[in-house]
């Protein structure tokens, strides 16, 4: 099964322990905080502890999860994309996560069209859902973009905030691409 991906501008490769100093970078920053939450992430070592513990087990059992993502023409790593299982959906979740001087240039899309195209045509994903608060337009208007469609209001465990829930099944996408 292919793990790693290749866009136009990106490199997507499952996150590992190397990757703690990205992901604690994004986890951060001030639209994770305000959209997403607080993982009380502070250090390197907890980062690191967050991932083992969140992350790896994931890609471990499934053969997907988290991708950080690398700009192919310097190596920089910007954010990260995957698939997740999440308690209270049935549905695969698609998110994403950028550092913010990478917002609005066009890396959303790009990596996480990928992501989607591996769900369905590597990972052998029937539906795949995505999750946002409603203040989080940009994530709207990302997951729209990807020709996910609005289908209701959801909570899911230990989260107080409805979220909107979007959906796309493997037959939309593939009339849309």
């Amino acid at each position: 099964m292919k793990t790693n991906f290749e866009t136009e501008r990106l490199y997507l490769r499952p996150t590992s322990l190397d990757d703690a100093d990205i992901n604690l970078k994004l986890l951060n920053t001030e639209e994770f905080k305000k959209y997403v939450g607080d993982r009380n992430v502070n250090t390197l070592d907890e980062s690191r502890e967050y991932l083992k513990n969140r992350n790896l087990p994931q890609i471990e059992k499934l053969g997907y999860g988290n991708f950080t993502l690398i700009k192919r023409d310097t190596g920089e790593k910007i954010g990260s994309c995957g698939l997740f299982h999440r308690e209270g959906l049935d549905v695969v979740d698609i998110g994403f996560a950028f550092l913010p001087e990478y917002f609005g240039k066009g890396y959303g899309y790009e990596a996480a069209s990928r992501i989607l195209r591996a769900g369905f045509e590597e990972y052998g994903l029937q539906k795949i859902s995505a999750i946002t608060v409603k203040e989080n337009v940009a994530s709207q208007k990302l997951i729209e973009k990807l020709g996910l469609k609005f289908q209701k209001i959801v909570r899911i465990p230990n989260d107080p905030e409805d979220l909107l829930y979007y959906e796309i099944s493997k037959q939309e996408w593939q009339k849309s691409n």
